[in-house]
């Protein structure tokens, strides 16, 4: 066992070089997807961590270097800041997988130059390849090595995303994930950021973007390993078509109008409180979570939570249950697929 964890860990190591010598910034990863280092913050006052450096989007866990507890980024110059640690420094990234040598796969950071990668993750569902395959037609999207296809939902809201906004996926970097889905690569220009989200742009499709970070291929996971799709070895992200980049890129909140004509994040919270608020017996997690994802996508989740939080509770959560919920939907907006 031993010699295959290292076996592993060597494995990770080398794409993991491989991959920052194309110009890619990596860290290091556990069989869970989380960042291997844990936070050097864990044990300070009022760091709140308990398990690995970073959440899922590469925020810290702990205090300290960069102005109190959550804050550093990695200013204070150690290791276990998520995806704030991420380097092409092949230097750099032998040090942080020398100090985890339990790291079995590798991470790479989105909206970072040069690509300024952007992850489209095509969900599965238990399906057969066979009756997935019935609903997709182009074989870049489609499975094509016997494993699941894609749910398709997901195939066919980016088939009808790319017909009703006129735009067409070019050939690229496709990566197949253990349960069969599919990351679909893709560069974004310089100075335009596109966040994470879940389920926001189409059912079954998350997107990953500048904050958040992907499983490099190569990398072996508690479900199974990460590789390249059929014909993606050799490529490079090709460019975001502008018209996916739209539907990627949200509308500034100070020039969204809300109910009564409000601006901004206040109508946009009190939306997401009135529809958790609304929630009946059997609805209260879904609408919770669903409420907290769309805050998190928004950038305004950790202000609102406290009072999704006092939302949940009036249903009949637990004030437990709910932090738990909206925990998840934190990490599942930043994280990695």
């Amino acid at each position: 066992m031993a010699i295959s964890a290292r076996h592993s860990t060597t494995l990770a190591l080398d794409y993991a070089l491989s991959a920052a010598e194309s110009g890619f910034p990596v860290i290091p990863l556990s069989p869970s997807k989380l960042p291997a280092l844990r936070s050097p913050h864990r044990d300070e006052p009022g760091s709140g961590a308990t398990g690995s450096g970073a959440t899922r989007s590469g925020a810290t866990s702990g205090a300290g270097g960069a102005g109190g507890p959550g804050m550093c980024r990695g200013e204070c110059g150690r290791p276990g800041h998520g995806v704030h640690d991420a380097t092409a420094d092949p230097a750099a990234v032998r040090a942080l997988f020398a100090a985890a040598p339990w790291a079995t796969g590798y991470g790479i950071a989105c909206g970072r130059a040069p690509h300024h990668l952007i992850g489209v993750d095509l969900d599965v569902t238990p399906t057969t390849a066979a009756s997935a395959s019935a609903s997709a037609s182009d074989s870049r999207v489609r499975g094509s090595n016997g494993a699941p296809d894609p749910t398709p939902d997901s195939v066919a809201a980016l088939q009808q995303l790319a017909f009703q906004h006129l735009f067409t996926l070019p050939e690229t970097v496709v990566v197949l994930t253990p349960s069969g889905g599919r990351h679909i690569w893709l560069s974004g220009p310089a100075g335009i950021s596109v966040p994470n989200s879940a389920g926001r742009l189409a059912p079954g499709i998350d997107v990953r973007g500048a904050g958040g970070y992907l499983v490099g291929p190569g990398s072996v996971t508690a479900r199974g390993a990460y590789r390249l799709a059929p014909g993606s070895a050799g490529l490079t992200p090709a460019p975001c078509p502008r018209a996916l980049l739209r539907l990627l890129t949200p509308p500034e909140r100070g020039r969204q109008a809300g109910p009564g004509g409000h601006r901004g994040r206040p109508a946009q919270g009190h939306g997401l409180v009135q529809f958790v608020l609304a929630a009946h017996a059997g609805q209260r997690n879904t609408r919770l979570f669903w409420a907290a994802c769309r805050a998190y996508e928004h950038g305004f989740g950790d202000s609102l939570a406290e009072t999704l939080v006092d939302a949940a509770v009036r249903t009949g959560l637990t004030e437990r249950e709910a932090r738990a919920t909206i925990a998840s939907a934190s990490r599942l907006t930043a994280g990695p697929t």
